[in-house]
């Protein structure tokens, strides 16, 4: 199914086919394919714990190697080798390193630097500013971070700047393996919304791994629903996250009602004890 949203004349679109992981002795994935992601887009990884969803993320981004095609647009990023991202391709973990002695203002700096020496464009001309900086820090919510080194946050704060240097970079594809896991509610919300915000901005394609299902229906334009590596449910995300879908994904009886608002929310009603 291809997700009907409007992107801008020229940008490009995002597809996988036949994506077959193995790992050690354990096939992880089962011939996935995705549904096409156009340009200025979010779509939400969804499912249990180990249904595949990072290892679907890590093969988009080229470090898992299995069977299959990634193509952005006319260019075939990779097919599965499990070489590394490609330039515009930027990949954020769940797990970022806590041992890094540098301040956060210069964490973010290097990282816009990086890419564009990666990119082979003039420094000078279009690496970000340490104004530029400050102000994604803000609009993060963690401007008076600056100035603190990375090995004295907490983990959520780490998140944040991860999220921060993914930006920083300006990447054409945008994947973040569970970004929203160590933050408060507050956080969560306005990550979520500055997400939504800059992908469509710089029509970024953006593909998420997320938990909160409710979240996920009010910030992503599609979503892919996976179980034991398998993809259940694929498209617009009002299509995907439906009772049947959350029954046979999650053993879980739930319904999707809207609040006075006309936002979504999930209501919960019991859990099944699978068979």
């Amino acid at each position: 199914m291809t997700l009907s949203v409007k992107a801008q004349a020229g940008t490009q679109a995002l597809s996988a086919t036949g994506i077959d992981v193995t790992l050690g002795r354990r096939h992880i994935l089962h011939s996935v394919s995705l549904p096409t992601l156009p340009a200025g887009t979010v779509t939400a990884l969804l499912g249990p714990n180990g249904s595949g969803k990072s290892t679907l993320l890590r093969t988009l981004a080229g470090l898992v190697a299995g069977r299959g095609e990634v193509t952005f647009g006319r260019e075939t990023l990779h097919r599965c080798t499990g070489r590394a991202p490609a330039r515009d391709v930027v990949y954020l973990p769940q797990a970022l390193p806590a041992g890094v002695h540098l301040r956060v203002l210069e964490s973010v700096l290097a990282a816009g630097h990086g890419a564009r020496h990666a990119a082979r464009e003039s420094v000078s001309a279009m690496a970000p500013t340490p104004a530029v900086v400050m102000a994604l820090l803000t609009q993060l919510g963690i401007e008076a971070l600056a100035m603190r080194f990375l090995d004295e946050l907490s983990g959520g704060q780490r998140q944040l700047v991860g999220l921060a240097q993914a930006l920083i970079r300006a990447p054409r594809l945008l994947l973040l393996d569970e970004p929203l896991s160590a933050l408060d509610l507050h956080h969560q919300f306005q990550v979520m919304r500055l997400i939504a915000r800059e992908t469509v901005a710089r029509q970024m394609i953006t593909v998420v791994v997320m938990h909160d299902l409710s979240i996920a229906m009010r910030h992503a334009d599609a979503a892919v629903m996976l179980r034991d590596g398998r993809v259940v449910a694929a498209g617009g995300v009002d299509e995907v996250v439906t009772a049947d879908a959350i029954a046979r994904v999650f053993d879980v009886q739930a319904r999707v009602e809207r609040c006075s608002r006309g936002l979504p929310q999930l209501i919960v009603d019991d859990v099944v004890t699978p068979v």
